[in-house]
């Protein structure tokens, strides 16, 4: 009993301390509702009482260090259970080999129940707690987070907020006629007022699911279906939505996830008139949950999914006093290195980094070359027109070098969502093919294999020294290159995203430890950038990091201190050699060999980089 009251009364003390803002919060969009926040705060409570004292332990722990996650020691993988390991229990019995990856950020792309042929790759979610039976079971999660726990891993989970399948039981009641149930969707009784929402809102999907609303003949009613028909979006102003959402994203964290990715957060909250694109209550519903879980689960974490331009995407952080995600996605600096690749050039990169690095060191960023999803190119096209770039021309350009249409690209990709009218699409492909090494391997020319290599591993030297958490895709640690037995399964077929998606290649991971083979001499080169970056004190998200000048557009420089510890790190994406000069002082010498470096330049090879390191008193 005393055990009890202690966990109650760190619950109360919790609640007390950030009750106040919670409420008028919560007040304040729900119009007084005394009647839902009573309900809300009983649901925390019993949140809390469900969570086990092991997780009570690691909240306490991680409370002693709240910045634990930014310091240089992370580094991230992202998978589906089913290509890795089949199922959770695959998953955990491999844990050994992403140990041995240096990995302890384990990303888990969405496993919860969702109905085959209509899943959308799983974010349409007809269960938030049952996982998928093929990929086993909710015990088998919290065991694969006990042993990730053990192993000084931490489990990442996505958690698909905007909308339902419409195989969820809330719809299937919906379809039934159950008003209430209606009520936490969008239901209109005709087209009158979805045709008005659609003069401001603009297409996710606009040619495979165009529109956002579909006729619901079961119901006799429209629908609102951002991204595909199947997935029926939910209605945040409705606040048993919101209560009822919270709390399983709060079940989530109590099978020991550490981190919930919050999908599509800036789609939440929908307002007529408005492109219901990252509005005001998107930020205040964010914030609540970001205060639910220091009330109840106060070591877990949000990582916020926005997939846009800078200037909306940094507001996801909140701010220091009142913080929102503790995690985003640097998704315009992923694009615009895959533009840098196919361009050859830096300015734009550099232009984009320098906004990235004026931001402030608490802000953290989960920086990664490839995920699950498409490249999509939101670059800063109003810096590229001050060098002769047509948007759309442009973009045609990127995605002829990468999917190798280009003459002489060595890159091999396919478009997604390829919309000829606008001159628009994106760009799918693992990050092995897209530099080449898939074309290298097939044409059995070594030079060229040897550079696609150089290419892979600077390109993750840079990723590693950005600022942040590293997350790799699964099979990347090994080259694995593109799938294209998606176009056999009729499932998958229309989605070329399943191109990167391929089961992972044990067989090839085997050559790993062998330092002639291609797979041998990436996982070697990929694991001494892991282990320099979590041994040298200068990666640390507290540094200061700044842009060098080369006085050449083929080579990218980054400096950054932190503790007495220098480093200046070159990256040559030009198809030529290229010299270098530290032109900053201090006895600098190589990270990787160990040598000195004197006043001579040092020659990169195309595809080369090299971290130089000096220590001060």
């Amino acid at each position: 009993m005393e055990s009890t009251k202690m966990e109650r009364l760190t619950f109360d003390e919790r609640l007390e301390a950030l009750g106040p803002e919670l409420k008028s919060l919560y007040m304040e969009l729900y119009h007084d509702d005394e009647k839902a926040y009573s309900y809300f705060i009983d649901m925390l409570r019993r949140s809390y009482e469900a969570r086990s004292e092991q997780l009570k332990v690691r909240d306490e722990n991680r409370q002693q260090n709240p910045d634990w996650y930014k310091g240089c020691d992370l580094v991230g993988m992202l998978m589906y259970v089913d290509c890795y390991g089949g199922n959770l229990e695959g998953v955990r019995q491999k844990l050994d080999y992403l140990r041995d990856c240096h990995v302890n950020y384990l990303h888990l792309m969405p496993l919860l129940e969702s109905p085959e042929g209509k899943s959308d790759g799983g974010y349409a979610v007809s269960d938030f707690r049952k996982v998928q039976p093929s990929l086993g079971t909710m015990e088998d999660l919290a065991l694969l987070s006990r042993d990730c726990h053990q192993r000084g891993m931490v489990l990442c989970l996505d958690f698909v907020m905007n909308h339902t399948s419409e195989d969820h039981i809330w719809a299937k009641k919906a379809r039934e006629g159950d008003i209430s149930c209606q009520e936490r969707y969008f239901f209109y009784d005709n087209w009158d007022i979805p045709n008005e929402y659609e003069k401001t809102v603009p297409q996710v999907f606009p040619t495979t699911a165009p529109g956002n609303f579909t006729w619901c003949e079961e119901a006799k009613k429209v629908v609102m279906t951002t991204f595909y028909p199947y997935q029926w979006d939910l209605n945040y102003a409705n606040p048993v939505v919101f209560n009822d959402m919270t709390e399983n994203m709060l079940f989530l964290c109590n099978q020991g996830v550490d981190v919930i990715r919050l999908d599509a957060v800036p789609y939440i909250w929908k307002e007529l008139g408005t492109n219901c694109r990252n509005l005001p209550q998107v930020h205040t519903l964010v914030r609540l949950m970001r205060l639910s879980c220091e009330i109840v689960c106060p070591s877990c974490l949000l990582l916020g999914e926005v997939v846009m331009e800078p200037s909306k995407v940094v507001p996801y952080f909140g701010s220091v006093e009142k913080p929102e995600c503790h995690l985003l996605y640097n998704v315009t600096t992923m694009a615009t290195t895959w533009h840098t690749v196919a361009t050859h050039d830096v300015k734009l990169l550099r232009h984009q980094l320098g906004q990235v690095f004026a931001l402030p060191r608490e802000y953290t960023f989960l920086n990664y070359l490839r995920c699950h999803d498409d490249i999509g190119w939101g670059l800063d096209y109003d810096f590229l027109k001050n060098f002769g770039s047509d948007e759309v021309a442009h973009k045609k350009f990127l995605n002829d070098f990468l999917t190798g249409k280009w003459a002489g690209s060595p890159s091999r990709g396919e478009l997604y969502n390829d919309d000829p009218r606008l001159g628009d699409a994106r760009l799918c492909g693992t990050t092995a093919s897209l530099c080449g090494l898939e074309s290298a391997r097939k044409e059995g020319d070594q030079w060229k294999i040897d550079w696609a290599i150089r290419v892979d591993l600077m390109l993750h030297a840079y990723m590693f020294t950005l600022s942040g958490i590293p997350v790799l895709y699964s099979g990347d640690e090994i080259g694995q290159e593109n799938d294209y037995t998606y176009h056999d399964n009729p499932l998958k077929a229309a989605d070329s995203r399943y191109l990167h998606r391929g089961a992972m290649n044990w067989e090839a991971a085997e050559r790993r430890l062998d330092p002639g083979s291609v797979e041998g001499r990436l996982f070697a080169g990929l694991r001494e950038i892991e282990i320099v970056r979590t041994t040298h004190r200068v990666f640390n998200a507290g540094a200061d990091v700044w842009l060098m000048d080369t006085w050449d557009d083929g080579v990218l420089a980054i400096g950054r201190y932190y503790e007495g510890e220098k480093l200046a790190a070159y990256f040559n994406f030009a198809e030529q050699e290229k010299w270098v000069r530290v032109d900053t002082p201090g006895e600098f010498y190589n990270l990787k060999t160990g040598e000195k470096i004197g006043d001579d330049s040092i020659c990169l090879p195309p595809g080369g980089y090299i971290w130089l390191f000096a220590e001060f008193e």
